[in-house]
């Protein structure tokens, strides 16, 4: 569903309900995880206010996240969640990015599969818009990608 970067936090919301979370996480890397029990995590939360306001902002920040999710999911086809995704990739306009994740993990992230992955790319290739090398990929034409990233599904 997601791919929490280092620093991150994830399952918060489990420490106000049943603590059963709905999904599960593994490493994409090698990894140092935190776990906080959920009595004492509380009792930090009742004592220090800016902690649990942090993690308020934290969570208002995945919600928007999880339902801009949902809404490309729902509006927007495959080319157009990549486009949206390489992107975010370009903070400044940058044209060269390297993919975080495998093309696996990108095409799950993308609520796809590989083979559809693999032919997008191809597509962006042979439309000049994306030149790609394994993991790198060059923009050609940013303006396409972006309208491109816009565009939502037929019908």
């Amino acid at each position: 569903l997601h791919i929490v970067g280092s620093g991150g936090t994830f399952a918060e919301a489990a420490i106000f309900a049943d603590g059963l979370y709905p999904a599960y996480a593994e490493t994409l890397l090698k990894a140092r995880l935190l776990f906080l029990p959920k009595k004492e995590f509380l009792s930090l939360l009742m004592s220090n206010g800016r902690i649990a306001v942090n993690m308020i902002a934290g969570l208002s920040r995945f919600l928007r996240q999880f339902a801009l999710q949902i809404e490309e999911l729902t509006f927007k086809d495959v080319p157009s969640r990549l486009a949206r995704y390489l992107i975010s990739l370009c903070p400044g306009g940058r044209r060269s990015i390297e993919l975080p994740v495998s093309k696996s993990q990108l095409a799950s992230n993308l609520g796809t599969v590989s083979e559809t992955l693999s032919r997008t790319l191809r597509k962006l290739s042979d439309e000049e818009i994306l030149q790609v090398n394994g993991k790198r990929l060059e923009i050609l034409d940013f303006e396409r990608l972006e309208e491109l990233a816009d565009k939502c599904k037929d019908g």
